[in-house]
This record gives structure tokens, C-alpha cells and sequence, in this order.
């Protein structure tokens, strides 16, 4: 039972740190181009030197 007092507290810290981190990476744009990045890997830039 006195495994429980560490263990709870610690999920929600985890899972606040988690959340935390998700609503940053939404706050900073990281979501905001989901297509480009998919087609950037269909790129081949070995040779073309400005890519």
C-alpha cells in the first residue's frame, strides 16, 4: 500500500509532463504542415546541389 503513495503520484507527473509537452509542440506549430513533410521524404536531392 505504501508502494502506492509513490507510485500515483509519480503517474501523474508523467502524465502531466506528457501533456505538457503535446500541448506545447501544438502551441508551436509543430502540426501545422503535416502533408509537406510527407512529401519532402519523395525529394531526392543527391543531385541537385541547392536542395
Amino acid at each position: 500500500m505504501t508502494m502506492l503513495a509513490y507510485l500515483i503520484p509519480a503517474a501523474l507527473f508523467l502524465g502531466a509532463l506528457g501533456l505538457s509537452g503535446f500541448l506545447w509542440a501544438l502551441s508551436s506549430g509543430q502540426y501545422e504542415d503535416l502533408q509537406g513533410a510527407a512529401e519532402r521524404i519523395l525529394i531526392d536531392c543527391d543531385d541537385d546541389p541547392e536542395c
